[in-house]
């Protein structure tokens, strides 16, 4: 009997540490794979146990209260180390197993590591693989992501990383346009054109546009006509005769096989080295996430520049 007690301790501990780390039971219950009363119910059974109360609520959000956030904090040291023992264990086993979770981008998502799921399934199906796509930045320890992808800077020393291939930052029109309004040779026509550009849906600055002439890289920030915040958006509206735009060659691929996009420009193309595979200390040895880091490696490699 007092075993399943500590079981249920324990489940309810974790209830609490996620919904206090994500702020509210909705996103909790999202990442716990259970319902928000599943959630609620479990942080209610802990706050009698404990005798204390652990979150302040109103209808839109959690606040903790002074014991919440200080027993937050231990809540989460234990977690981790449940964590890393769950890890070990899993190592031991040479066989890639259990859920694995990852997070990146939507255009990599969608073009890069989609398409990879189903042969990395093929080879190792005792593997569940839980993809989540967007463009904001998740916190990866409290999220429980096993992998992650991210493109530019990495600050979180925390974590382990890997630097995957490169990928060329290039113009790109419809044929339709490019016959109505002429190609440009040189970036400074830009400016003459409609230009479609991207938003950054981080930080609400919109892209500026590089170029490689000669020996030296320089960016400029055409007007634009339209502006989207997803870079899937960005082409389709190019390949609908919206004007020139600019995006990762991978991201464009599909569109030129077909014939909706040409490359612009493509002299002028720059080359970027920021995209960065992620994962925790604690899942190191994980097989799954060994077998999924090397598949994903050469899977850019062979991708990213064609």
């Amino acid at each position: 009997m007092q075993e399943q007690i500590g079981l249920e301790w324990l489940s309810n501990l974790v209830a609490f540490a996620r919904a206090g780390s994500m702020g509210s039971y909705t996103a909790a219950a999202r990442s716990l794979s259970v319902s928000p009363s599943a959630v609620s119910k479990s942080v209610q059974r802990l706050e009698r146990h404990l005798g204390v109360s652990l979150f302040t609520r109103t209808t839109r959000s959690l606040t903790f209260t002074p014991e919440g956030r200080e027993l937050h904090e231990r809540a989460l040291r234990l977690l981790r180390v449940a964590e890393e023992i769950e890890q070990v264990a899993m190592a031991a086993r040479s066989e890639p197993s259990g859920t694995l979770r990852v997070a990146a981008p939507l255009p990599i998502g969608l073009h890069l590591i989609a398409p990879i799921l189903p042969a990395f399934r093929g080879r190792h199906p005792k593997v569940t693989v839980d993809l989540r796509l967007n463009d904001q930045i998740v916190d990866i320890t409290e999220e429980g992501i096993d992998v992650a992808i991210r493109i530019g800077d990495v600050p979180d020393s925390r974590l382990l990383s890997r630097k995957l291939a490169p990928h060329r930052l290039c113009c790109f029109a419809s044929p339709a346009y490019l016959a109505a309004r002429g190609t440009p040779k040189h970036p400074e026509e830009i400016e003459r054109h409609d230009a479609v550009n991207l938003r950054y849906q981080s930080s609400g600055q919109s892209l500026r546009w590089p170029f490689r002439i000669g020996d030296r890289e320089i960016e400029i920030l055409p007007p634009a006509g339209i502006v989207v915040d997803v870079s899937e958006a960005v082409m389709k509206t190019l390949a609908a005769g919206g004007g020139i735009g600019i995006g990762a060659t991978f991201i464009a691929a599909p569109y030129v096989a077909r014939g909706e996009l040409v490359p612009v420009l493509s002299e002028f193309a720059v080359e970027r080295h920021n995209i960065t595979a992620l994962w925790p200390e604690s899942r190191r040895t994980n097989p799954a996430v060994r077998a999924f880091l090397d598949l994903l490696q050469t899977t850019f490699r062979e991708r990213m520049t064609t």
